[in-house]
């Protein structure tokens, strides 16, 4: 599996990272995808301690613990539990990320987190307080890096311009193309990396295709696309590109053409399904005329909301 630089940090990420939110609570067959995942040359694996009220950061550890100096552990905070744990709330302070932090590092039972990251964002939040937050626990050695989880093109730009953010999680599909014309340019410009999320666009993007499909996306469509858009959109891409190619592996491989992308971020529920995606990620690049002819089938999405 190759690996790329995150944006001007010594961190080297895998093309393809283990989105760990999926690999559920039982501690067995979750360190058995993990640990497909390490065979197949996966060294990036993302968490948060959002996931399963932080049950996901103790497997997530426990699994890596034998190999702690040769993977990069990724997990985000801003958002907390409510007493019930039926909800959460958002909080981007300073007192709440150096107090979330403990709690995580405690959970991944590891003395320093490689990548932690500020999960969502708004322009509504005191930025320059989170960024001295982060900054501060990159000084006392928490942490080695950091980045943001956001969509939110505005958001993106305040960080990119007032903080020292290595990366930037993003979602972005070939069904979703909203990055390229507002983050991923720029992002690529002064040097921080892109992690993508949702490259299979909940699955339509697989060899499923449609049948992946909810009763949602079958009554509303997906994004801007309208449900008989979307299967002619699907259709043409599979038609027009090489029959050697699987659905899964023209997805990944759009992504990883940006030049600003350096890891896709793919969750796994079993072992088949990470060996299926590190096939997916080891593809040949999409050449020129195979990028041209999916640009000229799915839209350009741009952001009208999510500001």
């Amino acid at each position: 599996m190759k690996k790329r630089r995150l944006g001007n940090s010594d961190l080297y990420v895998s093309e393809l990272g283990l989105g760990c939110m999926s690999i559920g609570t039982n501690p067995s067959q979750a360190q058995e995808i993990i640990e497909a995942a390490l065979e197949e040359g996966i060294n990036y694996f993302d968490t948060a301690d959002l996931y399963d009220f932080g049950e996901n950061e103790k497997l997530v550890g426990q699994s890596l613990k034998s190999v702690r100096e040769q993977v990069i552990i990724a997990t985000k905070a801003g958002n907390r539990w409510n007493k019930n744990k039926d909800g959460w709330s958002w909080d981007p302070s300073k007192s709440h990320i150096k107090e979330a932090v403990k709690d995580s590092l405690k959970r991944l039972d590891t003395d320093y987190i490689d990548l932690y990251q500020l999960h969502g964002g708004t322009m509504e939040d005191s930025i320059d307080e989170t960024i001295e937050a982060f900054e501060e626990l990159k000084e006392e050695g928490y942490i080695l890096q950091y980045g943001i989880s956001s969509i939110r093109p505005n958001v993106i730009r305040e960080y990119v311009s007032r903080s020292s953010i290595v990366s930037v999680m993003m979602q972005y599909s070939i069904l979703d193309r909203r990055p390229e014309e507002e983050a991923l340019p720029l992002l690529n410009q002064k040097g921080i990396s892109a992690v993508t999320r949702g490259p299979l666009a909940k699955g339509l993007l697989s060899d499923k295709m449609l049948d992946k499909a909810t009763e949602s996306v079958k009554e509303k469509g997906y994004l801007d696309y309208s449900y008989a858009e979307l299967a002619e959109a699907l259709t043409s891409i599979r038609k027009k590109n090489s029959d050697e190619r699987s659905m899964t592996e023209i997805a990944f491989q759009y992504n990883l053409a940006d030049p600003a992308v350096a890891s896709v971020m793919a969750g796994a529920s079993t072992s088949e399904q990470v060996r299926a995606n590190a096939r997916a990620a080891r593809a040949n690049p999409l050449n020129k005329d195979e990028l041209a002819i999916i640009q000229s089938i799915a839209k350009l999405n741009k952001y009208e909301q999510h500001r």
